[in-house]
């Protein structure tokens, strides 16, 4: 074997071995945040990419030394019991939902037996902490499902526990609690042993092992993109001009962190926006770097280099709450939000030099376009790759003409493509196909289309946020709990379906809702009567405001409904399919 070796390696690959961490080491410090910062960017891929399994979620490297047939953890144990400590509560989680299931497999990644030198076999942990005692049990006892709460506490130990914690809550909360879980939560755990990756850098020996260490956290060698970046920079730097700019990189880090965004991601999506270059991953920054220093200008013009990379840095935390590059409200980056998505960023870092105007178009459009894509169930695998070709162009539109010919000519074709998989989905769209989140978020869209047209220059209707807060609730139309009426319904047998239907669900005013919960439709028509969004009365009554009134225009398409049967749900879903396509202005 070669004195250093690396190679990325797949969460179940890595976990095929054992691994020490030695009494040298610091404690556990990962906190709450850390342990979420890691379930959310891995969720964020897996959501985004559900489609398919072909995409791959780097998470740093870690070093090790063979040593008896283990491997000493030399850099990297904080990730690795994070990642052991994951995987004990999907492991958890999913033994609650089926508790008759084998978990073999799983169960073998985080402890398996082996055969030691008298030939006798026994179990070990695929990770053991040996620099303190009350840590080491902790993480065995989480490990074999035992009780850890009456475990001595000191600072590793509780952070240990919390994480543990954390990782149960995050599942819960994501998957939910109940049977439903299980496809997906299983599907997760699947895509995060498969396609989230570390680079292992392994070592002949203990001594090449802390060189290797001390030269990665010294200088910066193969591992942190950022860092290595800041080395470039920084070292042909003069003297007189270090602090002034220390300090903007400084500023910087600080906006990423704060805006809780990976360093390295940022890095990926500022290259990819704002230079000519080919999808890029994480561990291929600091090569791209090195290789593009006439392109970037780091090293001849440090500080217009660096203000860009400060700029786009403040500009993908607006992106990131939803507000433009200066900083303020965008009802479409606002709506983007509610559709977990984040490969969008790499378009908008590319439209920094338009105006507040042109940006807003270029956000409306892309909205649009995202929410397609998501819904026709397209998959993300190329899209960052169009994103990349279309940042090119969008550097170069300064006006409202070019922008209106880079929409029809990109934008506007991908969309017409799917006009017919927009209607199939629509058509048979129900609460299960996507997440509550989304399902608020077109529930809202509709909504809001609707008495927008109606009322038009009324601000109550422009952000979302006001058709998606607690004191708005998604209304069954035909209830949840429908014991009662199954025998006077149409289809008996296939009520359940029906009650999921998009065609028997609209938004509805808490207070209302509350009112009516499981009665029979005669008695929540009278109920509709009282509510303010336009698409929700209508299914009572007509609305009939003037003659080709904005409001008579605006209601003009929607049904009204006498009785509430298998035909009804069916029309208005038909008929919600149709305003759809005028909401994300994908006329056929």
């Amino acid at each position: 074997m070669a004195i250093i070796e690396s190679r990325d390696f797949t969460l179940e690959e890595l976990f095929g071995y054992f691994y020490v961490v030695r009494a040298y080491q610091r404690e556990y410090v990962w906190e709450e945040k850390h342990v979420n910062d890691l379930l959310s960017d891995v969720y964020i891929q897996f959501d985004e990419n559900k489609s398919g399994s072909d995409w791959e979620y780097f998470i740093g490297s870690i070093i090790v030394c063979e040593s008896k047939n283990v491997y000493e953890l030399i850099d990297g144990q904080q990730r690795m019991t994070t990642i052991c400590l994951i995987l004990c509560a999907i492991r958890d989680v999913l033994q609650e939902l089926e508790p008759n299931k084998s978990l073999d497999a799983l169960k073998k990644l985080i402890s398996s037996s082996i055969t030691d030198r008298n030939g006798n076999e026994k179990f070990r942990d695929r990770i053991e902490l040996q620099y303190d005692e009350d840590s080491r049990k902790v993480l065995e006892n989480i490990a074999s499902k035992q009780e850890y709460n009456d475990i001595p506490e000191n600072s590793s130990v509780e952070r240990i526990k919390i994480a543990y914690e954390t990782a149960l809550d995050f599942l819960k909360k994501e998957f939910g609690e109940d049977k439903n879980a299980i496809p997906e939560l299983r599907k997760f755990y699947a895509r995060f042993i498969q396609n989230v990756k570390l680079v292992r850098v392994e070592t002949k020996s203990m001594s090449q092992a802390l060189t290797v260490f001390a030269t990665i956290n010294n200088r910066g060698v193969g591992l942190n993109g950022m860092d290595l970046l800041k080395n470039l920079m920084f070292i042909q730097i003069k003297n007189k001009d270090f602090n002034k700019l220390k300090e903007k990189w400084q500023k910087m880090l600080d906006i990423i962190y704060k805006s809780k965004e990976n360093p390295l991601r940022f890095l990926r999506y500022f290259i990819m926006a704002n230079y000519d270059s080919e999808r890029l991953r994480q561990d291929n920054i600091y090569e791209w770097f090195e290789q593009n220093k006439e392109q970037c200008g780091y090293l001849e013009k440090p500080f217009i280099f660096m203000d860009l990379l400060l700029t786009s840095a403040q500009a993908l935390a607006y992106f990131k709450k939803g507000k433009d590059i200066q900083g303020n409200p965008n009802r479409y980056l606002e709506n983007i939000l509610y559709l977990s998505s984040s490969q969008h960023f790499v378009l908008l870092l590319a439209t920094q030099n338009m105006s507040k105007e042109l940006f807003t178009e270029m956000c409306k459009n892309l909205e649009n376009f995202l929410f397609i894509h998501n819904i026709t169930r397209q998959g993300n695998n190329k899209l960052e790759s169009l994103f990349i070709k279309w940042a090119t162009k969008l550097r170069k539109v300064r006006d409202k003409a070019s922008l209106q010919k880079f929409i029809a000519e990109e934008i506007e074709p991908k969309k017409q493509n799917l006009v017919k998989e927009f209607d199939d989905a629509f058509l048979e769209f129900n609460e299960s196909s996507v997440n509550k989140k989304k399902l608020q978020y077109i529930l809202a869209k509709l909504t809001q289309y609707i008495d927008e047209t109606a009322y038009q220059n009324d601000e109550s209707h422009i952000h979302l946020k006001n058709y998606i807060n607690k004191s708005v609730e998604i209304e069954h139309i035909l209830p949840q709990k429908y014991d009662k009426l199954k025998s006077s319904f149409d289809k008996p047998d296939e009520i359940d379906k029906y009650v999921k239907r998009l065609g028997n669900l609209t938004l509805i005013e808490k207070p209302i809702n509350s009112s009516i919960k499981n009665k029979p439709f005669e008695i929540k028509k009278e109920a509709y009567k009282k509510s303010k969004y336009l698409i929700t009365k209508s299914i009572a009554e007509k609305v009939n405001i003037g003659v080709n009134t904005s409001i008579d225009r605006a209601v003009k398409d929607l049904e009204t409904y006498e009785e509430w049967n298998s035909k009804s749900i069916e029309s208005r879903q038909k008929m919600l399919t149709k305003l759809a396509k005028k909401v994300w202005d994908i006329e056929s």
